[in-house]
């Protein structure tokens, strides 16, 4: 993919933009929450999450594709750990993203190589994972937990 992806953001009142992604007439309002903005579309801290979600996404369907897989229909869940710095600015601290595979697990071939290698080829999220943790989770259609983030070690 040689795609360059191109956003453009006008400011239409206080903190919310229109936003148009390429040359599509389509266009996305994102919006601060309650006080600071009117809440009149997704925040910045959730266009991160879903855009690491997405990607996520479709690095696990590719991967599963590879192999003649449909484990479709995939959806996502994810949500921003937001805290302080040492500096006392909030900051998304972490994300945290599960996916949850349509089907049941048995139904799908070479999953558990799947899964060791899926991460690594999503370019936002491996991007995003550079200067923010990207916690995962993998599940199935009946809700078993196939992948799970490494436990985080004790503060």
């Amino acid at each position: 993919m040689n795609e360059e992806p191109q956003v453009v953001l006008e400011q239409q009142e206080d903190y919310r933009f229109h936003i148009r992604f390429g040359a599509q007439p389509s266009v996305l309002v994102a919006d601060e929450s309650p006080p600071l903005g009117g809440g009149a579309g997704p925040t910045p801290g959730q266009l991160l999450v879903a855009a690491v979600a997405n990607c996520m996404s479709d690095s696990l369907l590719f991967a599963l594709r590879k192999f003649k897989q449909q484990p479709e229909p995939l959806r996502a869940e994810g949500r921003a750990e937001i805290g302080r710095n040492d500096a006392g600015r909030l900051r998304v601290l972490a994300i945290h993203i599960t996916l949850h595979l349509g089907v049941p697990a048995a139904r799908l071939e070479h999953l558990e190589r799947v899964l060791d290698q899926f991460e690594g080829f999503c370019t936002v999220g491996q991007s995003v994972a550079q200067g923010i943790p990207v916690h995962v989770t993998v599940k199935d259609s009946l809700g078993v937990t196939l992948k799970a983030p490494p436990l985080l070690a004790p503060v």
